[in-house]
């Protein structure tokens, strides 16, 4: 595509680069490829109503997104099959999305695919009609989200900090999981629902999962004796992935599915794509194909 014209989106609290020098590097490359763009302001109501009208009344061919998981979530909800292409430069504390589409973190080399990759569409799914792009989970993992959207450090060290000091003092929760026409009633430190395979950080949860093969991928991870469970988790994170989950039917219960339903009678908290959500009692979730285009290597 030679006449590409792009919106250029950069969250000022996203992780913790240096923004100013995201925005030159952004603007050289553009300048030196003969680009027409602009930069805008991201919005902390994540309202993104004008982006449609914009992009169609202007042509743009591109939209940027310089942030985390939260902020592409809150800017692709509006460019749902729209003809657009997103690209990201990764800048949040766990870039679940970016680092499952292969866009490394570094500005330049993020920049560069954005240029020369390819645009391929790739699936979302709905969280009780909230749009979500990377992942939703119940239970510890959303109590770290909550805690971490009420810390004033941002940036990963502060994720496994939050992480490792509620790790021993989890309790797990009732939840009652409906697909088709199975129910399964377990008590579990969390459920997963994700498009991609990770949580953040290249830890990867869902091995099976790819960004467009039209499913979820839901991780159970049942109650168990911490320390038992604790092991279990740092042999597999030397591998950097938690792989073969559905082989252990103790510890992780490993599945994929169009739709679901999560009965959550506790109210536990959630989170979709890293950021806290109000707690709801029923979750339904299903799939979103060809959802947005992103632009990979």
């Amino acid at each position: 595509m030679k006449n590409r014209k792009f919106i250029v989106f950069i969250n000022p609290i996203s992780g913790t680069k240096n923004k100013e020098q995201t925005k030159i590097i952004i603007e050289q490359k553009l300048i030196q490829a003969n680009f027409l763009y602009q930069f805008l302001p991201t919005e902390a109501s994540g309202d993104y109503f004008f982006l449609k009208e914009k992009i169609a009344k202007e042509n743009i061919t591109d939209v940027i997104i310089c942030g985390g998981d939260g902020t592409v979530n809150q800017v692709c909800a509006y460019l749902q099959h729209i003809d657009v292409q997103v690209g990201i430069i990764p800048m949040g504390s766990g870039n679940g999305l970016a680092f499952t589409a292969g866009i490394p973190k570094a500005p330049q080399k993020a920049m560069d695919i954005i240029l020369n990759g390819n645009a391929g569409f790739i699936d979302s799914f709905l969280v009780n009609n909230q749009f979500a792009c990377h992942n939703f989970g119940v239970g510890f993992d959303a109590r770290i989200a909550h805690e971490f959207a009420e810390s004033s450090n941002r940036g990963p060290f502060n994720y496994i900090k939050l992480t490792a000091k509620n790790y021993f003092k989890a309790k797990p929760h009732s939840f009652i999981i409906k697909i088709d026409n199975t129910i399964l009633e377990v008590n579990a430190f969390f459920v997963a629902v994700l498009n991609s395979n990770q949580f953040g950080n290249s830890l990867t949860i869902a091995p099976k999962a790819t960004l467009n093969d039209g499913l979820l991928d839901v991780v159970i991870v049942k109650k168990e004796n911490k320390f038992s469970l604790f092991f279990k988790l740092i042999n597999q994170l030397k591998a950097g992935k938690l792989a073969n989950l559905s082989d252990d039917g103790r510890t992780f219960h490993y599945f994929q599915t169009k739709k679901i339903t999560i009965y959550n009678p506790e109210k536990e908290l959630i989170h979709v794509d890293g950021e806290p959500t109000q707690a709801m009692e029923i979750i339904e979730i299903k799939i979103i194909e060809n959802a947005f285009k992103l632009i990979q290597p």
